[in-house]
């Protein structure tokens, strides 16, 4: 029982050190994976799971390992927005690997990319053919960024002298049968408003609704349970 109730607690505390750690890093440094990114999060998974399940290792070389780990990382990402030249050695640069319509045979190679691992990025872009596109970045992170040849690409407003129109972002208003006042109020609408919404549609009950939504422009979405 004793080492049941060590463990728990060492869980704890290191998933604690973890989300610290993650606030301190920032979010860009998990929305841009690099492979620096990528060695830094197996080595801390593997510092935490060692210390946890040795018995040998106490709850403060749990927390002196992260620590440590995370003051290294905080100092590489200093170093890299101090000094420019290390982020191609830390960081990586982009590659272009489809340049004026043509492969980059040397770059693919240089970068380990195949066609079909190329192919493969590109449809997940929505350009299902090599012959689509104008230019393709290998972004640091594994990804691919596409500019598309002109007859290819979607027109914009501009393009076809359609007047522009305002965006909006819908709004949750209830998710699974809660609602969420914060967002109601801020919106500028009240329980009874709500009421009156799902009284149109039949609902009694916030609770029948499995998901509603607002836009400004298109009124509410419902999904009921």
């Amino acid at each position: 029982m004793g080492e049941l109730l060590q463990t728990s607690v060492e869980l704890t505390i290191g998933l604690v050190a973890l989300l610290v750690l993650t606030k301190v890093m920032g979010k860009t440094s998990f929305a841009q994976i690099t492979p620096f990114d990528f060695i830094s999060a197996l080595i801390l998974g593997e510092l935490v799971g060692n210390a946890i399940y040795d018995e040998k290792v106490k709850i403060g070389a749990i927390l002196f390992s992260i620590f440590i780990w995370g003051l290294l990382l905080y100092i590489i990402e200093w170093l890299t927005q101090q000094f420019r030249k290390s982020r191609k050695l830390l960081e990586g640069n982009p590659s272009i690997i489809i340049q004026n319509g043509h492969l980059n045979r040397a770059e693919m190679k240089k970068n380990k990319l195949d066609m079909n691992q190329l192919q493969h990025l590109l449809r997940k872009q929505q350009a299902f053919s090599v012959r689509e596109v104008e230019h393709a970045i290998l972004e640091t992170d594994g990804t691919v960024s596409v500019l598309k040849k002109p007859q290819y690409d979607q027109p914009t407003y501009e393009d076809l002298n359609v007047p522009e129109k305002p965006v909006y972002l819908p709004v949750t208003f209830i998710n699974d049968g809660a609602v969420d006042w914060e967002n109601l109020h801020k919106a500028g609408f009240n329980e009874n408003w709500l009421k009156k919404q799902l009284d149109q549609h039949q609902i009694d009950k916030f609770e029948d609704v499995f998901y509603l939504e607002w836009k400004q422009d298109e009124g509410i979405y419902i999904e009921k349970m």
